[in-house]
C-alpha cells in the first residue's frame, strides 16, 4: 500500500508524457528529462497532453508502484506556471489537492514543519 506522509519528496514533472509509457518508460523519464533517480523513494507525478489524468510512480524499496488517476468528466485544472523548470516539487497536502483536482498554488495550509518555542 501507498502512504503518502509530509516527510516525502513529491515531484511533478511540468511537461506532458505519453501515457502510452509504463514503469520502464516513466523510470527513463525520471532519468533523463528530470535529472533524477526513480529509485529514491521519490514520488513522481505525470500527467497527460490533454491534463484528463495522472501517474504517479513511486519506488518501495522491492518494486515499483505505478498510479493512474483519470477523471470522468473534464481536465485537471492546476498546471504548474513555472515553465521553466521540469519538475516542481510539491507537499503531501497539494498532492492531495491535486489528485481531487484542486488548486495546490491557492491551498492555505500550516507548514509542514515549524520550531515551537519553549514555554
Amino acid at each position: 500500500m501507498i502512504q503518502i506522509a509530509p516527510q516525502m519528496r513529491i515531484l511533478f514533472a511540468t511537461a506532458p508524457v505519453d501515457f502510452r509509457c509504463g514503469i520502464d518508460g516513466l523510470a527513463a523519464v525520471c532519468r533523463a528529462a528530470l535529472a533524477e533517480d526513480p529509485m529514491t523513494g521519490a514520488v513522481f507525478i505525470f500527467r497527460n497532453r490533454r491534463a484528463t489524468s495522472l501517474k504517479l510512480l513511486m519506488y518501495d524499496g522491492q518494486g515499483y508502484w505505478l498510479c493512474l488517476k483519470r477523471l470522468s468528466q473534464g481536465r485537471f485544472a492546476w498546471s504548474p506556471a513555472d515553465g521553466a523548470a521540469a519538475v516542481r516539487r510539491l507537499l503531501a497536502h497539494e498532492l492531495q489537492l491535486l489528485l481531487w483536482n484542486g488548486d495546490p498554488d491557492a491551498a492555505r495550509a500550516a507548514p509542514a514543519w515549524r520550531s515551537i518555542a519553549p514555554s
